[in-house]
């Protein structure tokens, strides 16, 4: 083999290697899978979040469950990605079921308001329309 092909075959070898490695798969992720299941657990139970935002609960279970099986193959840079987008997906739905939820609220205190000023409008009315008192009787 000559110079120039031996050092071609090196070069070709070391960046194969490097390319490899770059490719390589990270640590497990188990804080990523741990945050994600915690989080779409508090929005479960919450309730609001299935109410407000059933698809962005769907969501981050699916990608949860897709980060499990990545995890499960060893595609632990999958696995990682996944539940990042599952925590993030879960933490939109809470917070958007807690947007629905103060919303609701907000209503129904301007309902109350609204029947409030309602009655009083007519107490105001029904005083307005009794007669005035007798004027003092002079002896």
């Amino acid at each position: 083999m000559s110079m120039l092909t031996r050092t071609f075959v090196c070069l070709a070898i070391a960046g194969s290697a490097l390319a490899a490695g770059c490719a390589s798969e990270g640590p497990r992720p188990v804080e990523q899978l741990t945050r994600a299941r915690t989080l779409i657990d508090a929005a479960d139970r919450g309730g609001n979040a299935q109410r407000y935002a059933g698809a962005d609960l769907q969501r981050a279970h699916d990608e949860l469950a897709n980060a499990n099986s990545a995890d499960s193959a060893g595609k632990f840079n999958e696995a990682r990605a996944y539940a990042e987008s599952a925590a993030a997906d879960a933490n939109l739905a809470a917070a958007r079921g807690a947007a629905g939820d103060a919303q609701r609220a907000a209503h129904e205190v301007a309902q109350s308001n609204n029947s409030l000023r309602t009655e009083a409008d007519r107490a105001a009315d029904a005083s307005s329309v009794m007669p005035a008192p007798p004027p003092p009787q002079q002896q």
